[in-house]
Parts: C-alpha cells; structure tokens; sequence
C-alpha cells in the first residue's frame, strides 16, 4: 500500500512540474524582457480573470484587445502579457502597475485582477524515506 502511495505521489509531483514548467518559462523569459525596461520597474505580474470570448474568438486575441485598450497599443500588450488561461479559467497573466491595474478593471469582460502568487508545495515526509 505505502508503494502505491509513494508511487503515485511522484507520478503527481512530475504532472505537477511538467505542467507548470512552460509557465515559468515564459514568465522567466518576459521578467527578462520586462528587466529591460525601466519605465515597467513597479509592475508586478497579475492575473486577470475574464468572461469567456464569444464563439471563434481566440483567447489570445480576446485578451490582447482588452489590454491594448489600457496600454496603449498591441506591442505593448504583447510585451506585457505572459500568459493565456483558456481551460480551467479563463483570463491572462499580465506584468502590470497599479495604474493600469485599476484601468484594467474598468474594461467590459474583466471580472477580477488579482495579483500573482508563487506557492511551495510541501511534502509529507523526508524524500530520502521514499521507495521505488
């Protein structure tokens, strides 16, 4: 029983990471970009939680139109946005300052802005206790 357990708990923890790990890659890679920028320097990455876009609309597009509305143009919504949730929720991750923040909220078919947060998963036990 404490086999399948262990077992089934690292086939979670690779799900885990394999599924995370193009997230935080593409938030490493626009962090970097965003380094690069000053005039950006108190953003901070948020999630924007939208309503669904309406049949034949690609997320994407969906979501770079609502954040060109409050950046300015599509090059800088495509600079701020790192990531598109289009399963379980739907909305976008975004590098954003407060201000936009707020103007963000204003926009038809944004529900909530929250901001990012990274959580650690914890383990039960020591991973030296575990056995293959």
């Amino acid at each position: 029983m404490q086999k399948n357990q262990s077992t089934n708990f690292i086939i979670l923890i690779i799900f885990v990471t394999l599924s995370i790990s193009p997230i935080l890659k593409s938030i490493a890679v626009k962090s970097s970009k965003m380094a690069e920028n000053p005039q950006q320097s108190s953003s901070s990455v948020y999630i924007v939680y939208t309503e669904k876009p309406v049949d034949g609309v690609e997320p994407e597009s969906h979501h770079l139109t609502t954040l060109s509305s409050v950046l300015g143009g599509e090059d800088a919504a495509k600079e701020s946005l790192i990531y598109v949730y289009k399963n379980a929720a739907t909305g976008f991750s975004a590098k954003l300052t407060p201000e936009q923040v707020s103007e963000l909220e204003k926009q038809p078919g944004v529900i909530q802005v929250v901001p990012s947060q990274t959580l650690q998963l914890h383990g039960g036990g020591r991973t030296t206790d575990m056995k293959v």
